[in-house]
């Protein structure tokens, strides 16, 4: 797997591709450094490969097992030390799911995905981050 990064501007905005899509990533540093809210951060794309991740496996899951999803989402917010490097120290995954889902299908297939299919999670968890996960199903 190869990506590539390169520099935008005379700031601190970089856009990022891969061979796997056409879509470029734009990345910016906060104000602080000269970011110019031209991107997300990193430490912002970190929880979003995280929940996207776990995301890809979980929807998955659910259609496999004959569920209709008429609207998906998860909120993602990590809690970070205060000491630098700010690592992660605690991440809360809420996924949202709207449809005809059956609650205990919805939950052994977030159990799977989240924990055992995401490799994101184990990445980060061998990392020592707390990793817990919530489902809202409205029908």
């Amino acid at each position: 797997m190869k990506v590539q990064l390169h520099l935008v501007n005379d700031a601190v905005h970089f856009e990022g591709t891969a061979p796997s899509s056409k879509v470029k990533v734009h990345i910016d540093g906060p104000p602080d450094i000269g970011g110019q809210e031209l991107g997300v951060r990193p430490m912002e794309m970190v929880l979003l490969a995280l929940a996207s991740c776990s995301s890809l496996d979980l929807v998955t899951i659910l259609k496999k097992q004959r569920q209709e999803i008429t609207k998906f989402s998860v909120d993602t917010e990590g809690e970070r030390r205060s000491e630098v490097p700010n690592i992660f120290t605690k991440i809360h995954l809420t996924f949202n799911l709207e449809g005809k889902i059956d609650p205990e299908k919805a939950e052994k297939a977030a159990e799977l995905a989240v924990k055992k299919y995401c490799s994101v999670h184990d990445m980060l968890a061998a990392g020592g981050i707390e990793i817990t996960y919530s489902l809202n199903i409205n029908s």
